[in-house]
């Protein structure tokens, strides 16, 4: 969600390495901008509404400087994306800037007497609580440690002080805080809402723990635990570079990322399987396969959509019975878990997702061994989970998730063979496995093949832009990548979208059919093809216009079946290569993400930061 960075610096480049700061954060999602300097002995705020452009030309036509400040990009929750609103918050002797929800703020509020707040937002009560101890004559560290004692939610904070210029004290409290560290002779210190924030600034990091806050001055870094008691934590290389968040040659993060993907899933696999031997090397689980009940697949949005395709992969080859939940929902309606030998599977590309990472916590709870599948290491949800497999994917910056997708597909794929071959099941007679492990070294070529759809996967968006509604229709494991591919267009292109299993479709969907629905329909040529064919069929009798994604064979036998030139021109194709069935939504991930940012690319929408979402949902 928010964006938090922090800077105790040494020279006045300060306000630009803030900037620069907040330029790394704008994959989180945001609508206001913002950061505070200590300047002539005085908090100097500045803050704009909108992109961070917005800030910079303000910061150019009202200049600030200073050695020391914190910086800001908000994502709406309290009150309007308004300047009045937009952090840092600040009274003249403290300002502030925070990420996440203080739940109490309104009783807060009421202990306050004779201020006025010039925000709706719950931040600025922070501020107020922090001044009126330093008014008591506490010091900054004991005001802020009494503050935090009154704070009830999700939370991560830096604050600044006007009376002491060389000191950030920082929080954290469900909500992610790393602290960075900018070498021996540079004698500067930073704090981030994540690594990829102090990117090129910070050579060393420190991952503060849940209820950690850490004081930081111009010689030292003190941490203390919530109870107010100094402590050490790791202090690790930082291994992001400024390189790695660049968007190359690309117009769009979003298109970077998607060419990235043989090469993401190419590490994926060189690091998992064991090719020669066709075996899956994965790091020891939480529960020996032979003695798992029952696997919990827990996730949030694109990462849920992963996980429904686990569950086909899981029960198919490994026949171990599998529940898919969105995180959200699990710990709320009392989920039937078994009492020992229960195996939770936890996906997250940032592993910092509220909704997640409290449904870990819920089921650890209750007895379950927790397995992430997690792009960032040492991230909350890689800490706190008993083992953890690690997608490789590398920074992700556009919004919409694409390379973390079929990286999570890649890995889960593999942790699914891995179970069938610890419990020596068959998996479809004695050939299956050797040709599945050679559909899992396929892959990276197959996906380099695949973007050679490109140019016709334009010309369908420039007609698809104008679509009113879409649906999206697949069967079997290509269901789940019909949910992806309507969640990809309606939230970069702002067109309505849904996805449906192709069966479902005269159970309700089907009274939408006329001549102005796209029907996008996901269909390899496997067992199922001959009846989403006639799904496809039904579609184009109504009028509607249909996209036909699939192989070859698959293209031909649906052309076979059109009889008139009327219906012929309903259709639209788009090819994919031809690969193992099993693995099919891996490789039919890659043409719903570029039909869908080609959509966008012709509406002209921001497609790295689209309207409303963050990368990072690091609230309920």
């Amino acid at each position: 969600m928010c964006g938090i960075i922090g800077i105790i610096g040494k020279n006045d480049d300060t306000v630009s390495h803030l900037i620069e700061g907040l330029r790394r954060l704008e994959y989180r999602g945001y609508d206001s901008t913002g950061i505070a300097t200590l300047d002539n002995d005085a908090i100097a705020r500045r803050r704009a509404e909108g992109k961070l452009q917005n800030l910079e030309r303000l910061i150019k036509a009202e200049p600030i400087a200073g050695n020391i400040g914190i910086g800001h990009t908000r994502w709406a929750t309290h009150g309007a994306p308004t300047v009045n609103n937009a952090h840092p918050h600040g009274n003249g002797k403290v300002a502030l800037v925070h990420n996440g929800i203080i739940e109490n703020f309104h009783e807060l509020q009421k202990q306050l007497s004779g201020v006025h707040l010039e925000s709706e937002t719950d931040t600025e009560v922070v501020v107020h609580l922090i001044s009126d101890y330093l008014d008591k004559g506490l010091p900054p560290e004991q005001a802020v440690h009494e503050t935090l004692k009154q704070l009830k939610g999700a939370f991560a904070l830096v604050i600044l002080f006007r009376d002491f210029p060389d000191m950030l004290i920082g929080a954290r409290k469900g909500s992610p805080l790393v602290v960075g560290y900018g070498g021996q002779d540079a004698e500067e210190y930073f704090f981030g809402s994540d690594a990829l924030a102090l990117a090129g600034l910070a050579t060393h990091i420190c991952y503060l723990e849940d209820g950690d806050w850490a004081v930081l001055k111009r010689d030292k870094i003190v941490i203390y635990d919530e109870a107010g008691t100094q402590i050490d934590r790791p202090i690790e290389l930082s291994t992001i570079s400024s390189a790695l968040i660049g968007k190359g040659n690309h117009k769009h993060y979003m298109l970077k990322e998607i060419y990235e993907q043989p090469t993401v899933l190419g590490t994926v696999l060189s690091a998992m399987l064991d090719a020669a031997r066709y075996h899956v090397q994965l790091p020891d689980l939480p529960i020996a396969p032979k003695n798992i009940e029952k696997i919990t697949i827990i996730a949030c949005g694109t990462a849920s959509y992963a996980g429904m395709v686990g569950k086909y992969w899981i029960e198919q080859w490994a026949g171990i019975p599998v529940e898919v939940d969105i995180a959200s929902e699990f710990r709320y309606r009392t989920p039937a878990l078994p009492k020992q030998n229960g195996l939770c599977i936890i996906i997250s590309q940032s592993g910092e997702t509220m909704d997640t990472l409290e449904a870990l916590r819920y089921a650890k709870q209750h007895g379950q061994k927790i397995l992430a599948i997690v792009n960032v290491e040492k991230s909350t949800i890689d800490r706190e989970a008993d083992q953890s497999i690690y997608t490789r994917t590398g920074p992700e910056i556009s919004v919409a998730s694409t390379k973390a997708f079929t990286s999570q597909l890649v890995v889960i794929a593999l942790l699914a063979q891995y179970l069938a071959q610890s419990l020596d099941k068959s998996v479809g007679g004695e050939k299956q496995p050797l040709e599945l492990m050679r559909g899992f070294s396929e892959l990276p070529s197959k996906l380099i093949e695949g973007l050679n759809s490109e140019e016709m996967i334009k010309t369908i968006a420039r007609d698809l832009q104008e679509a009113r509604d879409v649906i999206f229709l697949g069967r079997g494991k290509m269901f789940p990548i019909a949910l992806e591919g309507a969640l990809k267009l309606k939230e970069i292109s702002y067109i309505h979208a849904e996805g449906y299993a192709a069966g479902e479709l005269k159970h309700g969907p089907i009274a939408l059919i006329d001549e102005y629905i796209k029907v996008v329909v996901l269909a390899p040529y496997d067992a199922l093809f001959e009846k989403i064919l006639s799904n496809m069929q039904e579609v184009i009798s109504r009028n509607g216009k249909v996209i036909l994604i699939s192989d070859r064979q698959g293209i031909d036998a649906a052309k076979q079946q059109i009889n008139t030139a009327r219906d012929m021109e309903l259709l639209s194709v788009i090819e994919v290569p031809s690969c193992h069935q099993d693995l099919a939504p891996i490789l039919y991930s890659l043409p719903v993400q570029l039909l869908a940012y080609h959509t966008a690319l012709i509406k002209g929408v921001d497609i790295d930061q689209p309207r409303n979402l963050a990368k990072s949902v690091t609230v309920e």
